[in-house]
């Protein structure tokens, strides 16, 4: 026995799992490969690669959230997708326990999205090793905290009242408002009557309070370039960070030369109650900054009572004409019968 493992060793490739052929990127893109996904592909599966487009990076938990009634069901979907080509995945390293899929748009979605588009790969900007540098970025952390604040107001909206009905991405707000100021994010929110749009700055707890202060200037020059106010939310990870960063935010926002057109409400993440069947930004955990009325936590959609003077939200210009398609709805596409 001894005399043959010596002599007759079992190769590596023996002791490896049965792994599931891919496409290469070069048949993804074959008129074969596209002609078959051409039956696969629900509007779900073309949402959802229109959504890892925007916004870079969804775990396997938010893309379930966003568009599946189980996580049973979404893992399967997520893997047939991975199988076809149309996402690719990656699971970064965690100093305890184990870190989700994390998903981004591969060779084979980038094709269909071109095409429903009307223009090829090369025009609509995707290249398969940037978006896959994603997983090495340093904001990676911060990129999925974005994700998931939005994520758990889509989730709340699939089974209670309520609809997110703007969601941009960081580089989408880059590309309309960079040269004044760069949010994490852009949102608007329906509830029954009640609408609220804003800009998110989302705070991982790493940056100076000061810098994060800092930013309103850039909102207020933004807000006097286009005549629209638009209520600024600062999202902090706990309830202390959140008392500091009041004080220095108050500060900065009276020496504004018109403090009212930048509205700024702040939440603390250790607010959310975690035995509630859906916590979300939705919840009264918003506190504004200088309400016009008693100083009181409120919901999103209350938010707008807390500025009586602020004008209701304005269609956001994410349809006009030009090289960049419009964002995805936030919300799923209704289920196939």
């Amino acid at each position: 026995m001894e005399a043959t493992l010596i002599t007759n060793p079992t190769p590596q490739r023996a002791l490896r799992g049965h792994r599931p052929a891919r496409p290469s990127p070069r048949v993804a893109n074959s008129a074969e490969h596209q002609a078959a996904l051409a039956v696969r592909l629900t509007p779900r599966d073309k949402w959802i690669a229109r959504m890892l487009w925007e916004h870079r990076v969804l775990t396997s938990h938010q893309v379930t959230a966003l568009a599946f009634p189980s996580f049973r069901s979404g893992r399967q979907r997520l893997r047939e997708l991975y199988l076809w080509g149309v996402v690719d995945r990656f699971q970064p390293f965690v100093t305890v326990g184990t870190a989700p899929m994390h998903y981004v748009l591969a060779p084979a979605g980038a094709t269909v999205l071109a095409a429903e588009d009307g223009r090829d790969v090369k025009e609509m900007g995707y290249r398969h090793d940037r978006a896959f540098a994603v997983a090495h970025s340093l904001r990676l952390a911060h990129t999925v905290g974005v994700n998931e604040w939005f994520t758990t107001l889509v989730a709340r909206a699939r089974h209670e009242p309520g609809a997110l009905t703007a969601w941009w991405s960081e580089t989408r707000c880059s590309r309309h408002f960079g040269d004044l100021v760069r949010p994490d994010a852009y949102g608007r929110w329906q509830q029954g009557d009640r609408q609220i749009e804003w800009f998110l700055e989302y705070d991982f707890g790493t940056e100076p309070l000061a810098k994060l202060a800092g930013k309103l200037s850039g909102y207020a020059a933004l807000a006097e370039a286009t005549g629209i106010t638009t209520p600024v939310l600062v999202w902090l990870p706990t309830s202390r960070r959140e008392v500091n960063a009041r004080r220095v935010l108050a500060r900065a926002q009276a020496q504004l030369t018109e403090p009212h057109t930048v509205p700024v409400a702040t939440a603390a993440a250790a607010l959310l109650d975690p035995d509630a069947a859906h916590p979300s930004p939705a919840d009264e955990v918003w506190l504004p900054l200088d309400p016009r009325g008693p100083l009181r936590r409120r919901t999103l959609a209350g938010l707008a009572d807390a500025w009586p003077g602020l004008p209701p939200p304005v269609a956001a210009d994410d349809t006009a004409p030009g090289p960049v398609p419009p964002p995805p709805s936030p919300m799923p596409p209704p289920p196939q019968r």
